[in-house]
């Protein structure tokens, strides 16, 4: 059997409307029960990629980082729920919070931060590992956790 890691692939975005055209075109392989986990230092591009993947499932709301709110919703071909953990001091406080919980699954969650869940991140993911920041192009790896979200990959070619 062959290890799920090695099955990932890195894009390279060279500004935001990239990132936003990447996040639209990943929205095309969701499916309810989806989560995605993006992770990247400040102003890497996650709510960028974000964006994209709201209008890449129809939504025409303007999305935004909820970090404030913690959680948006929205509503589109499939429901997106918006997560923003940047403000959370690790996985217990999202737990808590009731973030992460069972009617997430009949749409996409998409969580920014994600990397603060720790070992609490489902066990079934896409993992968006964001590198770069400023006016720099972003190295934009998606590594599925399971054959599930291995479907993904193939907005990579």
């Amino acid at each position: 059997m062959v290890p799920i890691s090695v099955f990932e692939r890195t894009v390279t975005t060279r500004d935001a409307g990239e990132t936003r055209a990447l996040g639209a075109a990943l929205a095309a392989f969701a499916q309810a029960g989806d989560v995605l986990c993006l992770e990247g230092e400040l102003g890497a591009g996650k709510t960028q990629l974000a964006k994209g993947f709201g209008a890449g499932l129809g939504i025409d709301d303007p999305i935004v980082s909820p970090s404030f709110i913690l959680m948006a919703e929205y509503r589109g071909r499939l429901p997106l729920f918006h997560l923003d953990l940047y403000r959370l001091g690790g996985a217990a406080e999202a737990l808590d919070g009731g973030l992460l919980d069972e009617r997430e699954g009949g749409g996409v969650t998409v969580v920014e931060w994600a990397e603060r869940l720790g070992a609490a991140r489902p066990a079934g993911r896409l993992d968006v590992i964001i590198e770069g920041s400023g006016d720099e192009p972003r190295s934009i790896r998606l590594r599925p956790t399971d054959t599930n979200h291995r479907r993904y990959l193939a907005v990579v070619r």
